[in-house]
């Protein structure tokens, strides 16, 4: 969109303004008296210095817009006062065509209501003035253009405005979720080629071996296919140091489960290393027969939580077909800020 800038605008608009008083003072022999003329140009020249003051704000105050009324009003008495209806005025009526101007700038200025009461007093005024014959030939229909056309015009450029500010809210939403899609695409891509590299030999062993496998190539499997269950349920919860001691613990016979629904998603990648380094530094050495891990819902001082349960049987509980109790022998809670807690139980 190609646009003026707005110094330019004013400056023709103080031109343009300025050329009223010069009509003025080229006209002064018209009226009876000078004096209010004279203050009508005073008035005139403050109201259009004031409501095109260069850092004044696109939407006119009120008090302005009213008082660009009042100088409306004003005008058209202390001009009109001096001058004889019945014959031609020449530029003695100026006073029209500055308060067309002055009202223009009150409508381009988003004042829509204050821009039509002025036109609306001038109006009047004529009419009461000279009779409706006047409207046309002092210039007063003309004014009643200029508004609607600056309304108009107004009215458009603000509608041009907002569906632009909508079109570019709408780019930027397509942008983000374009970029949002293009990163998990990539994190899957990512996720598939681990997966690939950690499941690729043992796949090969297995059609090498017709399927024969050792026991100890059995538990290699079921560590293999948990880690491969972590890619897709761990999410976040992962990184190469805690992928390698969730490994050992399953390799040790532990059972590990992860659990990640989003609760680390408004870590930045600073703080998830730091804690993602100290789950790592939890998880070594722990002997358990069960570990759950899991990232707690955002709105937490709390990141991860560890637990290490292991099985209690007496021998009763199976004699009375009762389900194993699980004794938690580990306790740990990665805060998203400070230090670790921890109950280190049970490790060994």
């Amino acid at each position: 969109m190609i646009s003026l800038p707005r110094g330019l605008v004013l400056a023709l608009g103080a031109l343009f303004s300025a050329y009223h008083l010069v009509l003025a003072v080229y006209d002064l022999g018209e009226s009876a008296s000078v004096g209010p003329v004279i203050a009508a140009m005073v008035l005139y020249a403050a109201a259009t210095t004031i409501s095109l003051w260069p850092t004044s704000p696109v939407s006119m105050p009120y008090w302005l817009a009213s008082f660009n009324v009042g100088v409306t009003a004003a005008m058209c008495f202390l001009v009109t006062s001096q001058l004889d209806p019945e014959v031609e005025n020449s530029y003695g009526t100026w006073h029209v065509a500055a308060i067309g101007t002055l009202m223009t700038i009150t409508a381009v200025r988003r004042r829509f209501v204050f821009a039509w009461a002025g036109i609306a007093v001038l109006t009047l005024q004529t009419l009461v003035w000279a009779g409706p014959d006047a409207l046309a030939r002092t210039g007063v229909i003309g004014d009643i253009v200029w508004v609607a056309m600056s309304h108009m015009i107004a009215n458009a450029l603000a509608k041009a405005t907002r569906d632009a500010r909508q079109f570019a809210l709408a780019e930027q939403e397509a942008a983000d979720w374009r970029a949002a899609q293009e990163a998990h695409l990539s994190e899957r891509q990512i996720r598939l080629g681990r997966m690939s590299r950690v499941s690729l030999p043992m796949l090969q062993r297995i059609a090498l071996s017709g399927g024969d496998l050792t026991e100890e190539e059995r538990r290699e499997c079921f560590a293999l296919e948990g880690a491969l269950r972590d890619e897709i349920r761990g999410r976040r919860l992962l990184n190469d140091a805690v992928r390698e001691q969730i490994m050992i613990a399953r390799r040790n016979g532990t059972s590990v489960q992860l659990l990640d629904e989003g609760g680390l998603d408004d870590l930045g990648d600073a703080e998830l290393d730091r804690v993602l380094n100290r789950l790592a530094e939890v998880l070594r050495g722990v002997r358990t027969d069960r570990l759950i891990i899991r990232a707690v819902p955002a709105g937490s001082s709390t990141a991860v939580t560890v637990v290490g349960l292991t099985t209690v049987d007496d021998g009763s509980a199976s004699a009375l077909s009762h389900d194993h109790d699980d004794e938690v022998d580990l306790w740990a809670e990665i805060p998203r800020e400070g230090a670790l807690e921890a109950s280190p139980a049970g490790r060994g």
